[in-house]
């Protein structure tokens, strides 16, 4: 009971301390800002603006599932309303219609309302669209929903199309869309040592950019292949700020199902390395966490084999811990990345003599996903979830400073 009489208050302690840290500072808004109740438009919605620009060019498209438009039409079909010709689709994780699990591999295959062909990006044969592909098109068109993580992986498929454009002369598009996390900025900026699948570009972990601004940082700051630069155009939202409150009309992976998931996304991620699980394979993915041997827990679950997670870690095991369920948004935006729950499993097991990390080494998936490895280091330390915290501030502080030239919303 007094361990427990502890960890209680060292959250609450957290929370006042992160809730303090990640309030969002006074900026100046310029006077043409939007009116908080205007409705976002998206750049899929604008086609005055893009259908001029793609008029009589052959345009490959990047999207899946989220590529749909405030009328609740997908971007391809509007595309090809408005007389483009769109010849050859690309999908990304999780497959053009989005029902793969996390890393799936997905075949290429055609779509069967268009006819048009899908070449699949993660069908683990290639690194990257094949020439007989890349000659299908003139302009490459990128229309996908992110949810503001470094370790989320639909930038870095952006990120190598942008390179295959630029070695064979494509033109390349952006239709953007909000951030859901782009309130804030938060976590240590990529150790490029541990560059990977889930971490391509020197960001802070929650980066706080839209897909179009990521574009734009990554040619200006020579992030590409050699330092080049793509021939890039952005077609921005209208009424979107960073404090933009937007809500996902449709979830833009498998197991990230409603906002509360995506909010906590930045501070669950992180138990993929590790034995620990996060409800996937349950009605809780990524609003959870525990393990089998984490005893005397408030709240139990048995991950199973389902939709979105054929395979989830822990598979048909009692697993005791924690439902997050119940924390409302506001607050869980407020305390950014909050590692108390990671701290919190890691000392139960380590404790019993438990496994925590998957694997061993540098390169263990955990770090790959922290970004580095000062956190793991620090944890085996003893240190707290605010100490770890406190120890990339000057990290935010750069990255804020260096994104700052890319960005296309007041903050």
């Amino acid at each position: 009971m007094t361990r427990l009489i502890r960890l209680a208050l060292l959250s609450l302690a957290i929370f006042s301390t992160v809730a303090a840290c990640a309030a969002p500072k006074k900026t100046e808004v310029k006077t043409d800002a939007p009116a908080a109740s205007a409705p976002v438009v998206l750049g899929a919605d604008r086609t005055d603006q893009y259908v001029p620009l793609l008029k009589g060019k052959r345009i490959a498209l990047l999207s899946n599932q989220t590529g749909i438009t405030s009328k609740g039409k997908h971007v391809l079909d509007v595309m090809l309303e408005n007389g483009l010709k769109v010849t050859v689709i690309f999908s990304p994780e999780h497959g053009f219609r989005g029902k793969a699990d996390a890393g799936e591999h997905v075949s290429s295959s055609v779509d069967e309302k268009t006819g048009i062909p899908i070449a699949s990006l993660y069908d683990g044969k290639s690194s990257g669209p094949s020439k007989e592909n890349m000659d299908k098109f003139d302009v490459l068109v990128t229309d996908l929903q992110d949810v503001g993580l470094r370790y989320y992986t639909y930038y870095i498929t952006m990120a190598k199309l942008m390179e295959a454009c630029i070695e064979h002369g494509k033109e390349f598009v952006v239709f953007d869309r909000p951030n859901p996390n782009g309130m804030y900025v938060d976590g240590p900026i990529l150790d490029m040592e541990l560059k990977s699948g889930v971490g391509r570009f020197p960001m802070c972990t929650v980066h706080g950019l839209t897909m179009g601004e990521i574009a734009l940082m990554a040619n200006g700051e020579g992030w590409l292949k050699d330092g080049k630069k793509v021939k890039l155009t952005v077609i921005p939202c209208l009424n979107y700020t960073h404090q933009t409150r937007y809500t996902l009309p449709v979830a833009p992976s498998p197991n990230l199902p409603n906002m509360l998931s995506i909010y906590l996304y930045p501070s669950i991620c992180y138990f993929e390395g590790t034995t620990v699980s996060l409800g996937r394979g349950t009605d809780l993915p990524f609003q959870g966490y525990g393990h089998p041997d984490m005893t005397c827990r408030p709240f139990d679950f048995t991950p199973t084999s389902r939709f979105g997670a054929k395979t989830p870690p822990q598979q048909d095991k009692l697993c005791h811990g924690v439902d997050l369920r119940g924390m409302k948004n506001e607050d869980v935006i407020a305390r950014g990345i909050d590692l108390t729950y990671v701290v919190d499993a890691y000392q139960d097991l380590r404790s019993q003599g438990k496994q925590f990390y998957l694997k061993t080494g540098k390169r263990n998936f955990f770090n790959l996903l922290m970004g580095n490895t000062q956190v793991a280091e620090m944890m085996e330390a003893g240190k707290s979830a605010a100490e770890i915290k406190a120890s990339w501030q000057g990290d935010v502080l750069k990255f804020k400073k260096q994104r700052k030239p890319y960005l296309l919303y007041a903050e």
